[in-house]
């Protein structure tokens, strides 16, 4: 295993098979062959064109649309291939500077190939000279990748929400971190992967935070989803990134370019440098 194996599976599609999803003439997704006719027997919200799936002309907003999607979830989680909501919802667009053109739920997100924004959060402490990182276990109750490493905080991008907020809200919940502590969070870095899931095309942007933790500060989970933390050193993280599964696919990433930017993983002592750098940033 490499550390370019680890970026490589987070970038394995074929978007030859898909149908493009569009509004407002603006591609957003893409639908696979099944999915596709599972939408289009809801000729009301969706429509075919030669090219692609869009939404109805008739529904001009982002409320008419995000409406007439949450009118008809039901039946598309009936057909076995979108999965349940959870009430979370995601905006739909293709940088996060733009307006959304729909909200969805985050469950949806993947079936119809649209991007997901979320926050990372790299939480370390220099002891001795060495940086370490604080390290999650994931609970074992997780719908994605239970038991698996993790950051200190990670979590999808709610719409509603600027990042600022989500990262503070995210850190209490995952780390019970302050906020006066949480808000020291500096952003460093942005990566963006695709690929092919049982649940569709998960085309994510991350967008990634380092934070230097003050000796006394423990993580403590509050919210269940991470079972322990432990500090591990960064030489240790990323001997576990390189040649073991155990970290949840994208943290991988994350770790990555963390220690990229620290030059810790450099031209000299990292195989296919160049390569690893450009998987980090994949938008199809």
């Amino acid at each position: 295993m490499s550390y370019l194996d680890k970026v490589d599976r987070c970038n394995v599609r074929d978007l030859s098979k898909y149908t493009p999803f569009v509004i407002e003439g603006i591609q957003v997704g893409w639908l696979s062959p099944e999915r596709t006719e599972v939408v289009l027997r809801h000729q009301g919200v969706f429509v075919k064109t030669d090219t692609a799936i869009t939404m109805s002309p008739a529904l001009s907003t982002p409320e008419d649309r995000t409406k007439a999607l949450a009118d008809i979830a039901p039946e598309l989680v009936a057909s076995g291939l979108f999965r349940p909501g959870t009430g979370e919802m995601y905006g739909v667009k293709n940088q996060w500077s733009d307006p959304a053109l729909l909200r969805m739920d985050r469950m949806l997100v993947p079936a119809f190939g649209t991007r997901a924004y979320g926050v990372h959060l790299n939480g370390s402490v220099v002891k001795d000279g060495l940086t370490h990182l604080w390290i999650g276990t994931r609970a074992a109750d997780r719908i994605v990748e239970p038991g698996k490493l993790d950051n200190m905080v990670a979590g999808g991008q709610p719409f509603g929400l600027s990042l600022t907020e989500n990262l503070i809200k995210e850190a209490d919940e995952e780390a019970g971190l302050s906020a006066d502590l949480a808000q020291n969070a500096r952003a460093t870095s942005v990566i963006s992967y695709c690929f092919e899931s049982a649940n569709g095309l998960r085309n994510d942007t991350l967008f990634c935070y380092d934070l230097e933790v003050p000796e006394g500060v423990t993580p403590r989970n509050t919210d269940g989803e991470i079972s322990r933390f432990e500090l591990m050193p960064l030489p240790e993280v990323l001997d576990l990134v390189r040649d073991t599964n155990r970290f949840k696919f994208n943290v991988n990433l994350v770790i990555i370019d963390l220690a990229m930017r620290l030059g810790a993983l450099t031209p000299e002592n990292t195989p296919k440098y160049e390569q690893i750098a450009a998987g980090l940033r994949t938008r199809p």
